[in-house]
């Protein structure tokens, strides 16, 4: 009896280790290959749990996402001879889960040593050898990215078509030390002339900012200069204008009352001949005498206040 129990007890732990050593677990992002005996097998497995043949059959995970692979300290040298060193080249790189096995099978799970690491040393030293130190350091050196990038992608393409290339980023290499301050020098050098051409610049700026404000202020003042001469102009037109309006004004009123005076006159005139007739004329004639308060005496008064009428005969005649 105790040696079933022993026997079911070992059975237990032998399933248990052989259930232990079996299940594994993939985790996201990544695509499980298989190995028996050293050979790749063809099954794949994707994220989550999974049986295997435990102590025969292994698994390797291989990530599918976009991941990061940095190469260091990387040796150029340059056509002029000097030997320098990039100190960090990430290479940024997404694998499809598609690819997994064939590249896998062709290049081995650690496929980016070939196809990144390895081709990183090889198109950087095939970049150094065709140019100068200064153009690697300084003229060409913002290409550097672009060109390791498109190189990378174009053997890629041929040799493993499901890897892509995204972004490559290259530091800025590591040069001879006597070198680096004769560059160091040239920079400052560099930066001083640049600041003189600033200062340049910026003074003929201020000089050419002071010859606009004074022709601004001229034509401000030319320009106030003529409003204020059209205003006088204006006003002794507007004075010229009022003045012309009391003359016609005044010219008017005379005339209106020359006109008056002679419709006056005129009507003065027709009322005269109209009132001076030879009875009115009589009266007129006879209430002067009448005012009169002198006395006369003598034979001859009736004649002298009234002569004789012309068809009277003359006596003495």
């Amino acid at each position: 009896m105790v040696e079933t129990s022993a026997i079911l007890g070992g059975m237990i732990v032998f399933f248990a280790l052989v259930a232990n050593f079996s299940i594994h677990r993939v985790e996201e992002g990544h695509v499980a290959v298989y190995y028996r005996g050293g050979a790749l097998l063809s099954a794949t497995s994707q994220p989550g749990f999974h049986m295997m043949i435990p102590f025969i059959t292994s698994f390797r995970a291989v990530q599918v996402t976009l991941q990061t692979d940095e190469v260091k300290n990387v040796p150029c040298g340059t056509s002029g001879g000097v030997m320098i060193y990039f100190d960090r080249i990430e290479v940024v790189n997404h694998l499809s889960s598609e690819s997994v096995y064939d590249i896998v099978k062709n290049y081995t799970a650690d496929y980016d040593k070939t196809l990144i690491f390895n081709k990183v040393h090889h198109e950087l030293n095939q970049f150094c050898s065709v140019h100068n130190l200064h153009e690697v350091y300084i003229d060409l050196f913002d290409q550097i990215d672009e060109n390791l990038k498109n190189a990378l992608q174009r053997d890629l393409n041929e040799m493993a078509p499901g890897l892509k290339i995204q972004a490559v980023r290259v530091t800025k290499p590591k040069i001879p030390e006597t070198i680096r301050k004769n560059y160091e020098l040239m920079e400052n050098e560099k930066t001083k002339l640049l600041i003189s051409h600033e200062h340049q610049k910026v003074v003929e700026k201020d000089a050419e900012t002071e010859r606009k404000k004074a022709i601004i202020e001229a034509e401000k003042v030319a320009q106030v200069s003529r409003i204020q001469f059209d205003q006088k102009i204006m006003e002794k037109e507007s004075y010229q204008r009022m003045s012309e309006i009391e003359d016609l004004i005044h010219v008017a009123k005379q005339r209106s009352r020359t006109d008056a005076d002679f419709y006056q006159v005129q009507k003065q005139a027709e009322a005269n001949r109209l009132l001076l007739t030879p009875e009115y004329l009589e009266l007129k004639r006879t209430e002067a005498i009448a005012s009169n308060a002198k006395v006369y005496y003598g034979p001859n008064i009736p004649n002298f206040f009234w002569p004789e009428s012309p068809q009277t005969p003359n006596k003495t005649s």
